[in-house]
């Protein structure tokens, strides 16, 4: 413990205190002073000028990265018929209605992402205890609650993330791993914060983007500039 104490130590020094950074060189940085023995996901987190106290200041939505974020999501799928089929086709891992919802009842929950057909809904609303404090619940704003199986599916096999604001009114969200080339990472990042600027919402004032910080697992967070990070951003 004391030698990964010594690396973070240094890895910390490394970032240089009250600068802000361009997003392609805090993402060198970050994966440079990543030492972790594992693949390191690299992650970011964004502060927004919302009071996520008011239900219309929640920021919530989903989005597809260009290159997605290296991990394997495995997705349940609640669906019935030709809708299960379509599921299963586009390679959804898990796919059911009520026994899947009863093996979930009875503590499974071995999935990253959930999506379901709106006439399942009243069978997935029961596991609302279970899934909604692991974010697992299907929801429509993300996109995975729909009669779009196969598109819900393949996005979400292609890359595509959730993001929702915390009670700080932050954005964590995975953008990729350490071993992805920078441009990958940054082109990642750009994909997020034009999401995010896309639903800023109405009653926000003042400034939107208030900080940007990257940083890998176990690495040191790295402040990025904001200006430069939005202007980076383009519609994917």
């Amino acid at each position: 413990m004391a030698k990964e104490g010594k690396r973070h130590l240094e890895a910390v020094a490394r970032v240089e205190k009250g600068r802000l950074y361009d997003p392609e060189e805090a993402l060198a940085l970050a994966k440079e002073l990543a030492h972790a023995k594992f693949t390191e996901t690299v992650d970011a987190a964004v502060r927004l000028g919302v009071d996520p106290r008011h239900s219309d200041q929640v920021v919530r939505g989903a989005v597809v990265l260009p290159h997605g974020t290296g991990r394997a999501q495995r997705v349940a799928v609640f669906a019935k018929g030709d809708k299960a089929k379509e599921a299963e086709e586009a390679g959804a891992d898990f796919v059911g209605a009520e026994e899947l919802a009863d093996k979930i009842q009875g503590g499974w929950t071995d999935f990253d992402v959930a999506v379901a057909t709106p006439d399942m809904m009243g069978v997935v609303g029961r596991l609302g205890k279970i899934l909604g404090p692991r974010g697992l619940m299907p929801n429509p704003k993300t996109g995975t609650v729909t009669f779009d199986v196969k598109n819900a599916v393949d996005e979400i096999k292609a890359g595509k993330i959730e993001y929702r604001t915390d009670k700080a009114g932050i954005v964590h969200a995975p953008i990729g791993k350490v071993d992805f080339d920078t441009e990958k990472l940054v082109q990642n990042l750009a994909a997020l914060i034009d999401a995010l600027v896309r639903a800023k919402p109405a009653s926000s004032k003042g400034t939107y983007l208030k900080t940007i910080t990257v940083s890998s697992t176990m690495g040191p967070g790295i402040a990025v500039n904001p200006t430069t990070a939005q202007r980076t951003a383009m519609p994917v």
